[in-house]
């Protein structure tokens, strides 16, 4: 039976995917080998170092998502799965690929969650998504109660699937439009959290993985891109309690407008947070 050492494999998918421009063509490579053959990284890296062989089939196999990658779909979008903080979140067509920067957004929720002065705290997620910032509060908060709220039809079966697999039985994934979401609970909820569509309708994003495969509306947020982050302030300013906490997710270049809409909607204690580049990617407010 024919057979393909893995590190000549390692090899031709590292330099077909640099040729395409992927931005770490090693990393990627052996996370699509390791998919194939269901190993992590590192034992990719061992097993190409000692010489070990793989399967025509599974050859085949993985230098088909090496050329699906090379066309620029997202690797998540592959393999299924996106890594987040703690968590392996489901993802595909339809549901936006949660992004590294947003785990450090997640951190400011958790912590103003977990630092309510009630022994059962609501949070709330608008425009969950893949549900990765209110399961992130729901596990890492177990004694709050959490929500999500998702807009889009063809997100929210990656919402449902990702709430069930979780086990967080104290989080609840629901479909319905954000203006009008929970009204049950106004003047209750600890924490408003959102990572919201702060994309201007005109700026086009760079990445392909962006532009062609991200949801548009995920990304796109009306012509200065703040339609639905004024949603949001309102949406947090009727579910928040007096002194509860808001936590935005936006652009770097978007923190001075944002702190001007939220302060003339009647919010206090306006900040912007950097995030580990130097980049200013999250505002949190009190109500």
């Amino acid at each position: 039976m024919p057979v393909t050492p893995i590190a000549d494999l390692r090899t031709r998918a590292i330099e077909t995917l640099a040729a395409a421009g992927i931005e770490s063509p090693d990393v990627d490579a052996e996370l699509l080998i390791g998919h194939v053959l269901q190993l992590s990284r590192g034992e990719v890296q061992a097993k190409a170092i000692t010489g070990a062989e793989v399967s025509e089939q599974h050859a085949a196999a993985i230098n088909e998502l090496v050329a699906r990658r090379a066309s620029r779909e997202p690797l998540q979008h592959i393999t299924g799965r996106a890594p987040f903080r703690s968590m392996e979140l489901a993802v595909g067509p339809g549901v936006f690929v949660p992004r590294p920067e947003t785990e450090h957004v997640a951190q400011f929720a958790i912590d103003a969650l977990a630092a309510a002065a009630s022994a059962s705290p609501i949070g709330v997620d608008l425009g969950t998504g893949s549900g990765a910032i209110a399961l992130a509060m729901a596990t890492e908060v177990p004694h709050a109660t959490v929500y999500g709220i998702e807009l889009s039809p063809q997100a929210f079966p990656w919402t449902e699937r990702n709430f069930r697999e979780s086990g967080a039985t104290n989080a609840t994934a629901i479909l319905g439009d954000l203006a009008d979401a929970l009204r049950e609970l106004d003047g209750t909820v600890s924490v408003v959290a959102s990572n919201p569509p702060y994309i201007p309708t005109d700026a086009i994003p760079r990445d392909p993985e962006v532009r062609l495969f991200d949801p548009a509306l995920a990304l796109y947020g009306g012509g200065d891109g703040l339609d639905v982050v004024r949603t949001v302030s309102r949406v947090g300013l009727r579910l928040l309690h007096p002194g509860g906490t808001l936590v935005l997710e936006h652009g770097e270049l978007q923190a001075a407008q944002i702190a001007e809409l939220l302060r003339a909607d009647g919010w206090h204690a306006i900040a912007s947070h950097r995030d580990l580049l130097g980049r200013d990617r999250a505002t949190t407010a009190l109500r």
